[in-house]
């Protein structure tokens, strides 16, 4: 299983890449959520399934904001609410980012014609379908921990709920 843990001390942030139990890398994080290196910078739009086949249950905290419907967040997006839950949490508990934005997007300038091939790198998003986690929050009370989480899913494009293990 794949996740993504954000970190942050007094001299810097970064983001815990593991699988499984293994850590593969940390990757220290300027200001956004982006892939340290990336293959083909110009790939397919493809399509959003309607439902997922994974990540749907909590693995790692007690509550989680789950997807309500299929669509793709920016990275600025998750970034966003990363910051707005961390903000009201204040060291108090530990927030799980389950979705890494990868998938990499193109924009042409303002004002330019049709044709000369495809724009430049714009930004990353990641498809996100229905049913999927997109935070997991554990070491606050439950009234702390939904309004946390509902800080967040304010700043997110999609339709979100608030679950718990409960």
């Amino acid at each position: 299983m794949q996740i993504y843990e954000w970190h942050s001390n007094a001299t810097n942030n970064y983001l815990r890449y593991s699988y499984g139990f293994v850590d593969l890398c940390y990757v220290a994080l300027a200001d956004m959520l982006q892939p340290s290196r990336v293959k083909h910078t110009k790939v397919h739009k493809g399509k959003l399934k309607s439902r997922t086949s994974r990540g749907a249950e909590l693995s790692f905290g007690t509550f989680g904001l789950k997807s309500e419907e299929s669509s793709w967040i920016k990275s600025n997006q998750l970034e966003s609410a990363r910051r707005v839950m961390a903000r009201f949490v204040q060291r108090g508990g530990k927030i799980w980012i389950r979705v890494f934005p990868d998938k990499p997007r193109t924009a042409k300038s303002a004002e330019v014609g049709m044709g000369g091939g495809r724009g430049a790198l714009s930004h990353f998003i990641v498809p996100v379908e229905a049913g999927r986690l997109i935070f997991e929050i554990d070491g606050l009370p439950e009234d702390q921990a939904r309004e946390a989480l509902r800080l967040g899913a304010h700043k997110l494009p999609v339709k979100t709920r608030v679950v718990s293990r409960k």
